[in-house]
């Protein structure tokens, strides 16, 4: 973990592109209170199988207008052509974005492989090739490891490629085992890799629908949380509030061990991330807008 160290911590916070009336709404709501925590910036994602990438740029602008916050969209290799690609850059250059989160993209059930380019890696050099330092490229990583990877050290040599391809950080996928993404740190510090890695963070507020995700995408929740969680199956807020104490946990243990900041997926919910945050102690522009304890 010493590279890590090294590194300033920096707080992000990611959004999704609504796709309904009440998702406009939604994120509305939730911008006023997340803005208030001054992230450095807001990610903005293309939704699962690329299907709300229509809205990335949308949701973007609008962020940026609405927070003065700085947003990083996330690019994918299912977006389509070198041509649309190059396309979304310069549209992004013209919105002000320096920042992109550059993924190989979850591919639809119909589609067998990526469009143009098969992996990050590609999508990476073809970024610094075209616009060469303009854009600070943020990765992926899975401390416990992708679910599709041939095995542990191929995935640790793929991360290695999206480094030296030119990618200045990374973001894990969630996790709620700290100890994966400390050996994970470890075994790349060993490969040479040193960009800051900065631990995904996935707040449980609704835990089934949290289970759903942490089953796809292979990030383990450890069986005593599990046991707990389905013991309070009648009772959301003591689900709830076992989730808040266990996340903040996990998140002060990293923070303690060197991790250069933490990446809150929001969901476009305001409260969970903001009752983390608060509970951590790390610094807000409004106070006034986060949650209280009920003994104040």
């Amino acid at each position: 973990m010493q590279s890590q160290r090294n590194y300033p911590k920096v707080f992000s916070v990611e959004l999704f592109p609504p796709k309904t009336p009440a998702g406009e709404e939604n994120l509305g709501v939730a911008l006023g209170p997340l803005a208030a925590l001054e992230p450095a910036f807001f990610s903005v994602t293309f939704g699962a199988g690329g299907t709300t990438r229509s809205g990335t740029i949308e949701t973007v602008t609008r962020t940026m207008t609405e927070t003065g916050i700085e947003a990083a969209p996330h690019l994918s290799c299912i977006e389509g052509t070198r041509e649309s690609i190059g396309e979304f850059l310069e549209r992004y250059k013209d919105a002000g974005v320096r920042r992109i989160v550059a993924l190989r993209g979850d591919l639809p059930s119909d589609m067998k492989s990526p469009g143009v380019f098969s992996c990050a890696t590609e999508l990476v050099d073809f970024i610094r090739k075209q616009t060469g330092d303009y854009f600070h490229i943020e990765v992926g990583c899975y401390p416990e490891f992708h679910p599709e990877a041939e095995s542990a050290s191929a995935d640790l040599a793929y991360f290695r490629e999206k480094v030296e391809a030119g990618a200045d950080s990374a973001m894990t996928q969630f996790f709620y085992n700290a100890d994966a993404y400390f050996y994970f740190v470890e075994q790349v510090e060993r490969m040479g890799v040193d960009i800051p890695i900065v631990p995904g963070i996935m707040p449980i507020w609704d835990y089934p629908k949290v289970a759903r995700f942490s089953a796809g995408c292979g990030a383990e929740i450890p069986l005593w949380l599990k046991k707990r969680m389905e013991a309070y199956s009648d009772d959301a807020g003591a689900q709830r509030q076992l989730s808040i104490e266990f996340v903040t946990d996990l998140c002060q243990r990293l923070l303690d061990a060197g991790a250069p900041g933490l990446h809150f997926y929001a969901l476009n919910r305001a409260q969970p991330t903001s009752t983390i945050w608060s509970s951590l102690g790390l610094p807000v522009a409004d106070d006034s807008l986060l949650p209280r304890r009920r003994d104040e």
